[in-house]
């Protein structure tokens, strides 16, 4: 039924005299005076928020474009978001005008108030953007949000394809169209593709509205601006406002953000985290409860344990917010939703201080979505995104209706009919299914699960007897009652492992370089990246990922292998699922019924990485550096010059070794025919994280060199390594790679030699500190007094000080990602462009200071 739009007045400026909704801190704040660099802030400021139903409501302020924007992440994925211009077009600063929001729910809205001021005698606002925040996140990448205010509307060209094709209809079967979608004609329809603008205003306040309706009529979202009557006066001219003020002082504004769109369910903080964990953490606070009574407030300000307390304290909170009963959520602002990659890997590195709880979350979040094929699903679409995409996909079937009715009648009006049921559904959830690393990653998450001893064996198995389309914790697990429809979580789960079977069946029989697992997707512009390095440049257009296949693949046959055996052990055996799946399982029944082939598999999946080796010897290492800086600005190339004459006049950082010597990595990817792409990267930290290389050590079965050897690329100083000191390891060196890889990088900076990913150093770190771990026992004591050993272990204990010092140094370890400017002698580290301010991947670090805090002083 179709809803009716409720008019938000705002709070604070509200004439009827009824009580304010109170005001709330932020949950966050960025830049945090005392935390944060305000100069890797510069121009943007940011507060993050709960609403009336505790889901993440997130303000930040673009001060250089004067863009102001608000994300919800509730069910939608939402935001609403405006631009502030002079007379003369010119951006202006927003900043804030109250300390806190206003949150409140009503009629089946809910809403978020909070006050702006602009210091300027007038203003013009415009840009109004309503919906799903992929359009936000569109708009920017277009650089639209720059252009001038009297630009036309930005408008998706799917839902003007949609209405288009619609219009293409016979009269009658249109308006079965037209009524699906709740719309009386095409130019009702078409007036849901813009926001509608309005002005009143009374004696003593003036209210400008901005209304979006979803184009299937279902969603509202509204933005109110307000001000004071009496020190400012707005007009509408066009789809713009011109506010000027009456009096000295600010133009001050209130906001209000409204949206019926469904709330997302609020975990709390308690169904997060291990006791394991909660003492560390409640330590630390006794800590700096203690440090604030003792200190004075300037002191403590500058005391560093008081910064560390407060950084652990703020991704705390920034899990907090990524958390729902739904779903762990990518990141604020930019991926304010689900991604199968970013929560299994989370999931992963957060489980030495996770709960159970949110094991099993992440675990039948991903499940819920496993295709029938077994694909994981790297990405949702929701709310104003599923309809962009239902809408192309409408379009396409009126095209092929067009095309088939008159050769083909009756596949004519199959089309209509499945055109019909696509408006019908304009809103569903759709699925991204075409990243392969996921794939991978799910058998390792859930033998990790099915393998610990603290979760009952009946929790186990009535977790996996529920349903796959059902809640994702195990409280609503114990509640549910027996029965249930339709595939289970074990169903779901199997049907991956068959996957897994099927992709990796190929090189398991003929180990040849073309036979390891490739992207899925092919363009006139070379592979589409199917892993986490996803941008067009990740993997120098490379078709076979090392990180797929040097490190998940083999991964994930060792994961299938411990889920078999625990799916028997807990009388839930994957036979039973996969028998009726015999075509598509046939790899993995092939492993059931031969568990040496499996372990054949493994073994010869583990030696893949050989495929990946490169090696350069000094003179190869200079020649192409060389080449390298030469095509670099002249500022940038002398000061990487400079910098590479001290290390080869030096000895390294890394145990004393000569700067000159070979070089040994494991190539970024491989090109079609199976040859290296010769890109240094971080990817082998990863590898480090998952293995058990020092047990393989201890027990005499691996050489520690090759540990070292992996890892020695990684702390060895740019430009022939990955590591800048003051910054951290780059994810990539491309100087060793072709001419067309280096300006791909160069053309595309998101996965390239200019930034350091706050994903790759705590998987560096995590697995330097499980790795060092695993050398001591229980009580601290080395569990072996062997030479080589305690080399090993001085080796990994360097490499974890130094990338801890550099990150340090840089000022910008919490953020997603972090790049740096060459000016003269001195590089200077800066804040990524396109950022997330809190991200699923950087609140691991909680994880790291929990590890580190165990280890034993060296």
């Amino acid at each position: 039924m179709r809803r009716s739009l409720v008019l938000i007045v705002p709070f604070a400026l509200s004439a009827c005299g009824e009580p304010r909704p109170p005001s709330q801190p932020p949950v966050l704040e960025f830049p945090e005076p005392g935390v944060d660099d305000p100069a890797a802030y510069e121009g943007y400021a940011t507060r993050l928020f709960r609403d009336s139903r505790d889901n993440a409501f997130q303000v930040y302020l673009d001060q250089r474009a004067g863009r102001v924007v608000d994300v919800w992440a509730d069910a939608a994925n939402e935001s609403a978001a405006f631009t502030v211009r002079d007379p003369e077009g010119e951006p202006l600063a927003p900043a804030w005008g109250g300390p806190g929001a206003r949150v409140d729910s009503s009629g089946g809205m809910r809403s978020v108030g909070y006050r702006l001021a602009v210091d300027a005698p007038a203003l013009e606002l415009g840009h109004f953007l309503l919906g799903t925040m992929r359009q936000e996140r569109d708009f920017q990448y277009a650089e639209r949000h720059l252009r001038p205010l009297s630009d036309p509307p930005f408008v998706l060209p799917e839902l003007t394809g949609l209405v288009a094709s619609l219009e293409r209809l016979p009269e009658g079967e249109r308006g079965r169209h037209l009524a699906l979608l709740g719309a009386r004609d095409v130019e009702e329809l078409r007036g849901r593709l813009e926001p509608r603008v309005s002005l009143s205003a009374d004696e003593a306040t003036w209210t400008l509205l901005v209304e979006h309706t979803s184009l299937d009529a279902k969603h509202h979202m509204s933005l109110a601006l307000a001000g004071d009557a009496g020190t400012s006066m707005a007009t509408l001219e066009g789809g713009r406002a011109v506010v000027r003020a009456r009096a000295d002082g600010p133009i001050e504004l209130d906001v209000t953000v409204s949206t019926d769109a469904d709330p997302l369910t609020a975990l709390g903080r308690e169904r997060l985290f291990n006791p394991e964990f909660e003492a560390f953490y409640a330590a630390r606070a006794r800590a700096a409860d203690s440090l604030r009574r003792t200190l004075s407030a300037e002191e403590a300000a500058r005391d560093p344990r008081m910064t560390a307390f407060r950084r652990l304290e703020r991704q705390t909170l920034a899990l907090e917010l990524l958390s729902s009963g739904e779903k762990l959520m990518a990141s604020l602002p930019n991926y304010a939703t689900y991604f199968g990659r970013d929560q299994m890997m989370s999931a992963l590195m957060l489980e030495p201080i996770s709960s159970i709880d949110l094991q099993e979350l992440v675990i039948a979040s991903v499940l819920r979505k496993v295709d029938p094929a077994g694909n994981v699903s790297h990405e949702e679409a929701l709310g104003g995104q599923a309809i962009r995409e239902n809408a192309a996909a409408y379009t396409a079937l009126v095209r092929a209706w067009e095309e088939d009715r008159e050769r083909d009648p009756d596949t004519g009006e199959e089309d209509l009919a499945r055109a019909r049921d696509r408006l019908s559904g304009l809103d569903a959830v759709r699925e991204n299914y075409r990243m392969v690393d996921d794939d991978l990653q799910l058998s390792v998450l859930v033998a990790r699960y099915l393998g610990r001893p603290d979760v009952p064996a009946e929790r186990k198995r009535r977790f996996l007897q529920r349903p796959a389309d059902e809640g994702a914790t195990a409280e609503e697990d114990a509640k549910a009652s027996g029965g249930g429809s339709g595939p289970t979580r074990r169903d779901a789960l199997v049907r991956n492992l068959g996957l897994v079977a099927e992709l990796t069946r190929a090189y398991a029989r003929r180990p040849a370089p073309t036979d390891l697992v490739s992207f899925y997707h092919r363009d006139d512009r070379g592979w589409l990246p199917g892993s986490w390095r996803d941008s067009r440049a990740g993997y120098g257009n490379g078709r076979f990922a090392m990180d797929v296949n040097a490190v998940w693949a083999p991964a994930a046959l060792a994961g299938l292998e411990r889920i078999v055996a625990a799916l028997d052990t807990l009388g839930l055996p994957a036979r039973e699922a996969s028998a009726a799946r015999e075509g598509s399982a046939a790899a993995l029944l092939g492993y059931l019924d031969e568990p040496e082939a499996l372990r054949h598999a493994i073994e010869t999946w583990r030696a893949a990485r050989r495929h990946f080796e490169v090696r350069l010897e000094p003179a190869e290492i200079r020649r192409r550096v060389d080449a390298k800086l030469a095509e670099l600005p002249a500022e940038e190339g002398d000061y990487w010059r400079k910098r590479l004459a001290r290390v080869r006049g030096s000895r390294s950082a890394a145990g004393g070794v000569p700067a000159a010597r070979p070089l040994v990595f494991l190539a970024l990817s491989l090109d079609e025919e199976g040859r290296p792409i010769a890109a240094p990267n971080t990817d082998p930290a990863t590898a480090l994280f998952l293995g058990d290389d020092t047990a393989g050590i201890l027990a005499g079965v691996q050489d520690p060199s090759s540990t070292l050897d992996m890892l020695d690329v990684i702390g060895r100083p740019y430009p022939v390594g990955l590591f800048i000191d003051g910054l951290g390891p780059v994810v990539v060196n491309d100087a060793y790679a072709s001419a067309d890889v280096r300006q791909r990088f160069a053309e595309d900076a998101y996965h390239s030699p200019r930034v350091v990913w706050g994903r790759e150093v705590n998987l560096l770190l995590l697995g330097l500190a499980r790795q060092i771990g695993a050398a001591y026992d229980s009580a601290g004591r080395p569990r072996s007094g062997r030479e080589d050993v305690r080399d090993y272990v001085d080796g990994l204990r360097d490499l974890l000080d130094r990338t801890r010092a550099a990150v340090e140094a840089s000022g910008l370890g919490h953020n997603e990602l972090w790049s740096y400017r060459i000016e003269g002698d001195t590089l200077r580290p800066v804040r990524y462009g396109q950022s997330s301010d809190i991200q699923l991947w950087n609140v691991t670090d909680l994880a790291v200071e929990f590890l580190l805090d165990r280890l034993p002083p060296r």
